[in-house]
């Protein structure tokens, strides 16, 4: 299984826990361990990477999103971003800044994602906003 792969399917589940706006650390495990058990995710790496994934993200939430906040253009605020947007960034800068995943591929990943599970302007939207969270987190 790929790190396209798995990170797919990581996605996934972050967009269906904030769907469902579960954030209480119980909950969130035992939502991990049902999305595991039902896509029958076998492969070990791909079990620690999701788990690590979205437990990390709702560890660090509060950053994340301040971090979302101020990439921003003044018209914006983070409440009127797409779940499915606001997913992909979270995971992305989640990696970016507590993964080390190098930003051009953090960027490419989730622009992929967001062409494959967004609107027709997310793409745009998501590479603009990675953008400029890359230079605030002086990645470049």
């Amino acid at each position: 299984m790929s790190r396209t792969e798995i990170r797919d399917l990581a996605f996934k589940l972050v967009y269906s826990l904030k769907i469902q706006n579960i954030l209480n650390k119980d909950d969130l495990e035992e939502q991990i361990n049902l999305y595991i058990e039902d896509y029958n995710i076998e492969n070990e790496e791909a079990r620690k990477y999701i788990k690590d994934i979205v437990i990390g993200i709702n560890s660090n939430l509060e950053d994340i999103q301040d971090l979302i906040k101020s990439c921003l253009s003044s018209n914006w605020t983070i409440e009127r971003i797409s779940k499915v947007n606001i997913s992909i960034l979270e995971l992305a800068i989640y990696e970016l800044k507590y993964e080390n995943i190098p930003y051009k591929v953090e960027i490419n990943e989730a622009v992929e994602l967001a062409k494959k599970y967004g609107e027709e302007s997310s793409g745009k939207f998501i590479n603009g906003a990675l953008a400029t969270a890359v230079k605030k987190l002086g990645l470049t």
